[in-house]
């Protein structure tokens, strides 16, 4: 194989993220048992509330926390308590200040392919709170850039292509969601690693779709090596 241009998603990918959330959620809706909602229903009123929240105030921990406090005014009205709104901001804090885990094999493998490939970073969220991650994680030495954007859709793909001159039949999208990652690099033309992920978040949940270019199926990171 030729030398390829390789973009790579960074939470669920590169080190875990989601599992975090969920911790969080977890407590959080254990925080609203007394309101006599089930689990399941608070959960799918979380998910609503992210959605719309996601649209104006994009990704992220503060969009996260301002859903969350949104979701416990709405299920609690007369009974909200202002010390739980603390609590959330609190958990909230907890989960910013959470260092990245690494998944495993992710450092050996990207030395392995910087070695070989034109590798860039590409995440969406919150900038800043991207940013810090990428840093604390150490991992940004492999890459020859590091894009985060607020979005990875369709229009994302074809601005990064024309942006890197990316030869489309020689671009990889690598990642865990089929929403974000996947179909729309697919949609693009791009050719598309996906490696699934046991905790990825359900708003990023798809079936897989057909595109221009290649689709690769691995089960971990480490696999990378065996096709490029």
């Amino acid at each position: 194989m030729g030398r390829q241009t390789i973009l790579i998603d960074a939470d669920d990918t590169l080190w875990e993220n989601n599992i975090f959330f969920e911790q969080m959620i977890g407590r959080f809706l254990s925080g609203l048992a007394h309101l006599g909602f089930t689990a399941e229903y608070c959960r799918h009123i979380l998910n609503e509330t992210e959605r719309r929240n996601i649209l104006q105030h994009g990704y992220g921990v503060k969009s996260f926390r301002r859903s969350l406090e949104d979701t416990y005014l709405k299920l609690a009205g007369g009974m909200a308590r202002k010390e739980y709104v603390q609590e959330i901001e609190k958990m909230a804090g907890e989960l910013e200040r959470t260092p990245p885990q690494i998944l495993d094999g992710v450092p050996e493998t990207l030395a392995y392919l910087s070695g070989r490939h034109r590798l860039i970073l590409l995440t969406k969220g919150e900038a800043a709170e991207q940013a810090a991650k990428v840093e604390r994680s150490g991992l940004a030495r492999y890459f020859d850039a590091v894009e985060i954007v607020p979005e990875k859709d369709h229009a994302t793909y074809e601005r990064v292509v024309h942006q890197f001159k990316i030869v489309k039949s020689n671009g990889w999208m690598v990642g865990n969601s089929p929403r974000s990652d996947i179909n729309p690099a697919l949609r693009a033309g791009l050719n598309a690693v996906f490696i699934p992920h046991h905790a990825t978040w359900v708003l990023e949940h798809s079936e897989l779709e057909s595109g221009g270019g290649k689709l690769i199926l691995v089960a971990t990171f480490r696999e990378l090596r065996g096709h490029f």
